[in-house]
């Protein structure tokens, strides 16, 4: 603009698309899934992270997979747990990939492991070359349902959660249900408190399942029944079991609405240009809540505590009933959640509002449950509000124990 010119204006779009596929076996040597497309992005060689829980489970598994299909490989692991989620697990994955010489754009990264090593993982893949392709293979509930499948990385910094990181989704994302089976039942908890935020703000009837069915997917590991024989696979599966006068499991189709509702609200809205989001739901108050307890509480206990004190301050505002009110916390108690947290004080609650606000520029837009399977926005929680929301919770949590 201008002569002699003095001001450009650039303009660019980056459309993305990933893959999130659910599988079956996938370190079943037989099965070709994690190196299809091997062809023409580099056959033979694939740098694998892992985490130190992963390794003692299926270390063997994983490194006899890739030597069954010739491909030379390198496996490092690293410590896990949210305490070492941080930029020097991300160096010391930059520092592996030097060494291993990865090609940047034909040997995708592969991170097997939960939420923890997957936001690494990505973060270090989006930082590596200023972009290098990554696989996630979750091993977690949560990863499944929700690390697993946006398309955000971060690390905790300076006391805060995720307070580093990027928006850099892996290529595919594959879901095998059957690494839940070496869960401990505490980190099925965790996972499912992910589905009932997903429940409380947009889907009633996945809140019907986990009341009818959650203390038996939690116990089940939300496993399936055996295999029903193969079907055509061009079908969606739900047609296909109805073709037959069958339904999907309970914990398929937990799992699959779970996903689906997630993706619903994430693809529309994948940079957070709108920052009114429902997915935030139980992420107000929850990442001070973790970062002070750490580590007591895991990702979702957090939420799940977060998710109580708001269902109790929708509550008195007469967005949710009393019996609402009642339902929550009881499928919350059936799933193994915490509903209450002696850090839940004044001082820390308005602390962490006050972060959030300044995270979601300058407004509140704290989502608060409607009834159950909706949500709104709100910018007006007082501070005196907060706490009586709290006190009114932790004194409803003293009754019930009584």
């Amino acid at each position: 603009m201008g002569s002699p010119v003095t001001h450009w204006s650039v303009q660019s779009s980056n459309p993305v698309q990933y893959e999130i596929r659910a599988c079956q076996n996938l370190l079943d040597p037989s099965n070709s899934t994690i190196l299809e497309g091997a062809s023409d992005r580099g056959a033979q060689r694939r740098f694998i992270v892992t985490d130190r829980v992963v390794d003692s489970l299926y270390g063997e598994r994983i490194r006899a997979y890739f030597e069954h299909h010739g491909v030379e490989h390198r496996v490092l692991v690293l410590d896990d747990g949210e305490t070492h989620k941080s930029m020097d697990a991300v160096l010391r994955v930059a520092e592996a990939l030097d060494a291993f010489g990865i090609d940047r754009r034909r040997e995708p990264v592969i991170a097997i492991g939960g939420g923890v090593l997957m936001d690494i993982v990505g973060f270090a893949a989006s930082l590596y070359r200023r972009s290098t392709p990554f696989i996630r293979i979750p091993t977690t509930l949560i990863g499944l349902v929700d690390a697993g499948v946006g398309a955000k990385t971060g690390v905790n910094h300076n006391g805060h959660k995720n307070r580093l990181g990027t928006y850099f989704p892996a290529d595919r994302t594959l879901l095998d249900r059957s690494f839940l089976v070496t869960l401990h039942e505490r980190h099925i908890s965790n996972g499912l408190a992910e589905i009932l935020k997903m429940a409380l703000i947009k889907d009633a009837r996945l809140f019907d399942l986990l009341e009818h069915h959650g203390a038996h997917l939690l116990r089940t590991k939300l496993q399936s029944p055996a295999a029903m024989g193969p079907t055509p696979a061009d079908v969606p599966v739900d047609q296909r079991l109805a073709a037959r006068g069958l339904h999907l499991d309970p914990a398929t189709e937990v799992v699959e609405r779970a996903i689906q509702g997630m993706l619903e609200e994430l693809q529309p809205n994948l940079w957070e240009k709108v920052l009114e989001r429902v997915v935030d739901y139980g992420h107000t108050f929850s990442p001070t809540i973790e970062m002070n307890a750490l580590p007591e509480l895991l990702h979702g206990e957090a939420v799940a505590v977060d998710m109580a004190l708001t269902t109790v301050l929708a509550e008195r505002r007469g967005l949710v009933s009393a019996y609402q009110r009642e339902r929550i916390l009881s499928v919350m108690e059936q799933l193994g959640l915490p509903s209450w947290h002696p850090l839940c004080t004044p001082e820390v609650l308005t602390g962490a509002l006050r972060d959030t606000v300044r995270h979601r520029d300058g407004k509140q837009r704290l989502p608060l449950p409607v009834g159950i399977g909706s949500a709104v926005f709100v910018n007006d929680v007082t501070e005196e509000e907060l706490s009586a929301a709290a006190q009114a919770l932790r004194e409803h949590v003293a009754g019930v124990s009584r």
